[in-house]
């Protein structure tokens, strides 16, 4: 259990420092996916979850948890600017069409390679 919980505290953290970096630089940043899975995955570690494909599905897991959320407030901080928001403020205001909608927009083919590379890299490292 306390593995689970750290792993969603590394999702939400690693998430949360992802939007700021993002918003401050006015990019996407999708390299920084890599650096969720290593986050997520020494999570795991530290919270001595036992090596196997349970730990690399919880680490898959916490990584695209993270993309998602990443993603989500990225969206919500550039949307909420326009309305003199606050990211926090905006993320509950849109729906999950409209995210999905701009983070499709938002978003080209280099972003959904570190995506891919980032699940990958979080079931390899975590095993």
């Amino acid at each position: 259990m306390p593995a689970l919980a750290l792993l969603l505290l590394g999702s939400l953290g690693i998430a949360a420092a992802w939007v700021l970096l993002a918003l401050a630089s006015d990019r996407q940043l999708g390299w920084l996916a890599v650096v969720a899975a290593l986050d997520v995955t020494l999570m795991l570690r530290l919270g001595r979850m036992r090596p196997g494909w349970p730990r690399a599905a919880c680490a898959v897991l916490g990584t695209a948890l993270a993309i998602a959320l990443a993603n989500w407030g990225i969206v919500a901080g550039q949307v909420g600017k326009s309305m003199a928001l606050l990211p926090w403020e905006s993320m509950f205001r849109l729906g999950p069409d409209f995210i999905w909608t701009l983070t499709l927009l938002a978003n080209g083919p280099v972003e959904f390679a570190w995506w891919g590379a980032a699940l990958v890299i979080a079931a390899v490292a975590s095993r």
